[in-house]
């Protein structure tokens, strides 16, 4: 493989990215690894991102693509909100990215989870996968990471969750991702939205459940070599 080619490759978020909805709101999940070809060129991204202020994006695929249509749809939610004098709803923003990757799907190369909390349906999750279908759905996941998932959530998600079992399934989910997938890793985000608002939490990978065949994280060579010798007393 030629080295060139793999450090000027094209950023692509070879992603794990979950959205699970629960009694009262939605949770997001992600983690945050990514890539140029071989290489990680950013382990720590934020993979939602805010489009209003109870609607977020979960986005996978391209990063140029996902981030320019983010940014399109926060532009023209802005402007919805200003005309209607109130936020725009999950299912508008939802259909406005469904209407730009779809139109524009032949240059697209992006996957997206909408989810979010207003006052009409209360928390809802979509699945805009390649192609620009719209899906509405109890949980989505998506991203390379997503493959190693299906069972997992066809066992463990249930309708009526709480808060905390929502959020610690996709902690679970997303760190058994990064575990088999080498295109997921870094730390998880998550998002947490109802109708009291978003939260945002962090859980960095050392802090990650560890699975089969994994390691424990260690202390590298170097810093064992330079760290400073014990003072004789």
């Amino acid at each position: 493989m030629d080295l060139d080619m793999s450090i000027n490759a094209p950023h692509s978020m070879g992603t794990t990215i979950i959205g699970v909805t629960y009694n009262g709101g939605v949770v997001l999940g992600a983690d945050s690894r990514t890539s140029t070809g071989m290489y990680v060129a950013n382990r720590a991204s934020d993979k939602i991102t805010q489009l209003t202020d109870n609607v977020y994006v979960c986005r996978s695929g391209s990063a140029a693509d996902s981030q320019i249509v983010s940014d399109y749809v926060r532009y023209f939610l802005h402007q919805h909100t200003i005309q209607l004098g109130q936020p725009a709803t999950v299912k508008v923003a939802a259909n406005l990215i469904r209407l730009i990757s779809y139109n524009n799907k032949n240059m697209l190369e992006t996957g997206l989870i909408v989810g979010g909390w207003d006052k009409y349906e209360g928390g809802k999750i979509y699945g805009i996968p390649l192609g620009g279908t719209l899906i509405e759905q109890p949980f989505a996941i998506g991203g390379s990471g997503s493959s190693y998932l299906y069972g997992f959530f066809d066992q463990e998600w249930k309708e009526g969750m709480t808060k905390d079992e929502a959020e610690k399934l996709v902690v679970k989910a997303v760190s058994l991702a990064i575990a088999r997938d080498g295109a997921s890793g870094g730390v998880v985000r998550t998002v947490i939205i109802n109708s009291e608002g978003v939260t945002r939490n962090f859980y960095p990978g050392d802090k990650l459940p560890l699975w089969h065949e994994e390691l424990e994280p260690q202390n590298s060579l170097l810093d064992i070599l330079n760290a400073p010798e014990p003072m004789n007393t």
